[in-house]
């Protein structure tokens, strides 16, 4: 053999570390999929370098039932994780959660006949797959789709059930769940009960999944010979108490996400389970009146690798208010304990404990449950085995089985689970809940998202938050609901601007975050990139819609163009239709709309809609239809329209008056109007940006 020289030594050790670096799948890079991956090694969940094949981890551990989930705000895992708890509780069922990214799909046909698969499917946006369900669509709805055993039909063996999360005030309501059946069937896989869509735009999601999952069980049941047992509670998480060590302790996760944060370390890729701590450098408030306030921030990246476009999202993290985590702790019990060191292992070997450990009950608490949020009749009912007194219980069940009596006392007054639990009670503590059904039965908290109210052309490395804070008035409720994410960035403008002990409406935040981490005004956060985007040719001439905090992104879009007009640019007429209760009231960024009009000249018109000023209520809708002749004139021309705010009256109105306007100053029937309006959606000249 002729001797290696320098060059071949090179290329060699080149493709050695390639190799390396593939299948370790960026190991040694530092780079994991998950940054919770180290916090997770004590537990048994899925970790690197385990399977991928579905079958396969079926049948290493046991299951016969595996529920798929695509998840982008946490409610369609929490349903996954619903369905498993109840699949074994009542029917002995083995299941398993599983979240779509973390598998293979091309050998869903060698799953057999005697075990099942169910799809719990949300609806992200305009008819878009979740981020972690992407490549399970394109796989699954593909022309030239390919499974492992080239049977035909290819899924011929697979029994599954199908549950969707949607929102009606969107076009395509639904359509991952609709779209997903149809492929499943057009494969040959048999679909058990029917497939159930819950409905986030008119308020009856929870509902929706109660009555579709009663009929979905007799179905299953009866397909695979289950038969129903008494149900009982059954941890999944098991929760061993630390006396060997204090929440001081190095190693104990007190609020951090992950372990890089913990130690310090943190660097990108920052995301959704990896946040990038942000400095505050600027808040206001753009209005404060009797009953509302609007926020101002400025965040600067520029510390970070993390980049965003004009119409993108901004994601906040929250801490949950002091007053209701101390609820929380006191109804259970937990006063002496909240700083106890825990350790929470998965009992079963599919599950993922959600968040760090060791830690203590207070950052769970604080840092890692949506413990603000409506609570679940179903999770009453499981709750009301843990009861106080007879009594107590009772009504726990009550609650847990009567949609209309549950309506009546805990859902329309917006009653969180400390606050549930404290009415139902009467005060008494709940000592006997296991906190592992806490876990299980609660959200993780979520990240909330708005809509950068900057451009990124303008300012790349800082990034604009207007939100209004969320402090809702509730009838024959004592205290209003307020809002976790808001009332908390409200503290953080508070103490920056001298506040010494920031306490909105009564709330406190630890605002220095895990270890004081966050010192000196700072917030975990990530970008999520959006379709909601300015043409690429400036000249063309864009119509904006946005009433309230909804002009946001067209903040970012005109502060775009006023500084593509100062560069020289040829820019298109931009026409901002915006709507607020007063001028002197809620007018948000009147000055600037100003500034961009000496700018801009005739290419930029701002029309106003002041919905309390006259004898009738006068909205931007109102407003469109009274430009119609220009608003056509402008679609002729191929304009843009983007439409940003309440999608299940603003957003919908709108559509509807678009039609009109284009059938009437056209001359075609509305249905024709109806017809130009969706496909003007499908080509993307068309744009919402829209929240229920």
């Amino acid at each position: 053999m002729s001797q290696l020289d320098t060059l071949d030594i090179i290329v060699l050790g080149a493709i050695f570390v390639g190799t390396t670096a593939y299948f370790s799948k960026g190991k040694y890079w530092g780079v994991t999929k998950d940054p919770y991956a180290n916090a997770f090694a004590n537990t048994n969940g899925l970790r690197a370098g385990k399977t991928r094949n579905l079958l396969e981890k079926m049948e290493e551990s046991g299951k016969n039932c595996i529920i798929l989930y695509g998840s982008q705000t946490g409610t369609a895992e929490d349903y996954a994780s619903r369905l498993a708890k109840e699949g074994k509780s009542r029917f002995g069922l083995e299941t398993m959660v599983a979240d779509l990214e973390d598998y293979d799909y091309d050998n869903l046909d060698s799953i057999p006949s005697d075990k099942v698969v169910v799809f719990v499917l949300a609806t992200y946006g305009e008819g878009e797959p979740t981020d972690n369900a992407v490549d399970f669509y394109e796989f699954i709805t593909g022309d030239d789709v390919a499974f492992s055993q080239g049977a035909d039909p290819p899924l011929a063996n697979l029994n599954y059930v199908a549950f969707g999360l949607g929102n009606n005030t969107y076009e395509h309501y639904n359509s991952m769940v609709r779209n997903v059946n149809k492929a499943l069937e057009k494969l040959g896989a048999h679909r058990i009960g029917d497939a159930g869509e819950g409905d986030d735009g008119a308020g009856t999601m929870e509902e929706d999944f109660l009555a579709w999952k009663d009929p979905m069980w007799a179905a299953l049941a009866e397909k695979m010979g289950l038969e129903e047992r008494e149900a009982v509670y059954e941890p999944i998480f098991g929760i061993v108490e630390r006396d060997d060590i204090t929440k001081d302790a190095p190693e104990v996760y007190l609020g951090e996400p992950n372990k890089m944060h913990l130690e310090g370390t943190a660097k990108g890729p920052f995301s959704v389970h990896n946040p990038y701590i942000a400095p505050i450098v600027e808040s206001k408030e753009l209005f404060s009146v009797k009953d509302r306030n609007c926020l101002h921030l400025e965040v600067d990246i520029s510390g970070s690798n993390l980049t965003y476009q004009t119409g993108d999202h901004i994601a906040i993290w929250p801490t949950n208010a002091g007053e209701e985590v101390n609820l929380l702790v006191g109804i259970l019990g937990l006063e002496d304990k909240k700083d106890t060191v825990i350790n929470v292992k998965a009992l079963e070997p599919t599950a993922k404990v959600p968040f760090p450990t060791p830690t203590t009950y207070d950052a769970i608490i604080r840092y890692h449950l949506e413990i603000g949020a409506p609570v679940s009749r179903q999770f009453l009912g499981t709750l009301a085995a843990f009861a106080p007194d007879e009594a107590t219980k009772a009504e726990m069940t009550r609650l847990g089985s009567d949609k209309d009596y549950f309506q009546e006392k805990v859902s329309k007054n917006h009653y969180n689970i400390a606050r549930t639990l404290s009415v139902v009670s009467g005060g008494q503590k709940w000592a006997n809940i296991p906190f592992s059904a806490f876990i299980e039965g609660l959200t993780k908290l979520q990240p909330r998202y708005y809509s950068i109210s900057s451009s990124s052309f303008v300012q790349p490395k800082k990034i604009s938050i207007t939100a209004v804070v969320e402090n809702q008035l509730i009838p024959g409720r004592a205290d209003p609901f307020r809002g976790v994410a808001t009332n908390y960035l409200l503290a953080l403008k508070q103490k920056q601007n001298g506040d010494p002990n920031p306490e909105p409406f009564g709330l406190s935040y630890e605002l220095h975050g895990p270890r004081n981490k966050y010192d000196g005004i700072h917030v975990p956060v990530h970008v999520r990139h959006s379709n909601f985007k300015l043409p690429s040719d400036p000249a063309k001439p864009i119509i904006m819609i946005g009433p309230g905090t909804g002009v946001a992104p067209f903040r970012g879009f005109i502060q775009e163009r006023a500084k593509q007009a100062e560069s020289g640019e040829d820019v298109g007429r931009t026409l901002l239709f915006f709507g607020c209760r007063k001028r002197d009231e809620d007018f948000m960024y009147e000055s600037e709309w100003e500034e961009y009009k000496k700018t801009l000249g005739d290419k930029f018109e701002m029309i106003t809609a002041f919905s309390r000023e006259g004898p009738k209520k006068v909205y931007v809708q109102h407003r469109l239809k009274e430009r119609a002749q220009e608003v056509n004139e402008l679609l002729e021309k191929k304009a843009y329209i983007y439409v940003c705010g309440d999608a299940a009256n603003m957003a919908r109105e709108v559509n509807t008056i678009l039609a009109q306007i284009i059938a009437e100053q056209r001359g075609v029937p509305d249905t024709k109007g109806e017809e130009i309006v969706k496909n003007m959606r499908a080509s993307n000249q068309y744009q919402e940006d829209v929240w229920s």
